[in-house]
């Protein structure tokens, strides 16, 4: 998820198959979402029906994926990522795509042949195996996803990676981000940025477990008097950043990797490459926001 983005989503699928642990979209009204997924199976015919009557004059670049990954298992059944991808591409809407998978090789000439007006991004938050299979038990290993996108980058096509969240005691040391980012740069990926763990009670009782499996002495301790700053309980909704220095020393650090390696610690604007309807330099219309998004 890249904070503050400012454009359309599409989330083919509710529920995810990857059982992330820190995982932000496990609200109580998705009380299984990790067991049971939900494909929205009218969703490109939905999609269709209202870029059909689309009357805005901006066009803002479409998320695919702001809440569920459009690539996990389900989409080999169901194709809905796929078939709402064409109907993007046949109505020249820009777009970006989030996912954890390597099921999008499948797609790969898909994306290939707009590759002017999207921007395919991979979040990986580790590339330790051991400690992989703990936090993100459904999601593919790392050295996977970076030979899939070795492939998207060279069939020309724009790709990132999100080191997102990044977890305070257990991905944040200078070393673990320095492999992801030698990988990246081994695979070709023009494009990296990232962002600190945001606590909420449920993500903060996946947290602990993790952190108590880990075995990371006074690392509880650590989260709600150094880093977080917080007491128990938390409320249901509260959303909690880290505390602003620990951010800025991380996300430093994660920036002058990147620069170092020559990649850029950015994420790329897809107006430029638009050649839909005239943009304009205008905020949109808040009620194009959300058009999709209300809908699919």
């Amino acid at each position: 998820m890249v904070k503050g983005h400012n454009g359309l989503t599409i989330n083919p699928y509710q529920g995810c198959h990857h059982r992330c642990g820190y995982c932000y979209a496990t609200y109580e009204w998705s009380p299984e979402f990790y067991d049971k997924i939900y494909a929205k199976s009218n969703a490109p015919e939905l999609l269709e029906n209202q870029l059909k009557s689309w009357k805005f004059e901006h066009v803002q670049p479409v998320m695919i994926s702001s809440a569920t990954d459009a690539y996990q298992p389900a989409e080999l059944k169901y194709d809905l990522t796929r078939r709402c991808v064409e109907v993007l591409q046949k109505y020249n809407f820009p777009y970006y795509v989030f996912t954890k998978s390597v099921i999008i090789e499948r797609d790969l000439s898909l994306h290939q042949r707009y590759r002017d007006n999207c921007f395919l991004v991979w979040s990986i938050t580790t590339c330790d195996e051991k400690l992989r299979r703990l936090i993100e038990p459904g999601t593919p290993p790392s050295y996977s996803i970076f030979d899939v996108i070795r492939k998207f980058v060279d069939a020309g096509v724009c790709c990132g990676v999100n080191i997102d969240p990044i977890l305070p005691l257990i991905t944040d040391s200078p070393r673990h981000i320095e492999r992801i980012i030698g990988h990246c740069r081994e695979a070709g990926v023009q494009f990296i940025f990232g962002a600190v763990l945001r606590l909420r009670s449920d993500i903060w009782e996946r947290v602990k477990s993790i952190l108590s499996l880990l075995g990371i002495k006074k690392g509880i301790e650590q989260y709600k008097n150094e880093i977080y700053k917080f007491k128990e309980p938390l409320a249901a909704r509260e959303n909690i950043n880290a505390k602003s220095s620990y951010e800025i020393y991380v996300l430093q650090n994660l920036k002058k990797q990147v620069l170092d390696k020559k990649i850029k610690f950015d994420f790329p604007d897809l107006f430029r490459h638009s050649s839909g309807p005239p943009m304009s330099n205008q905020p949109p219309r808040p009620e194009s926001q959300t058009l999709l998004s209300n809908y699919i």
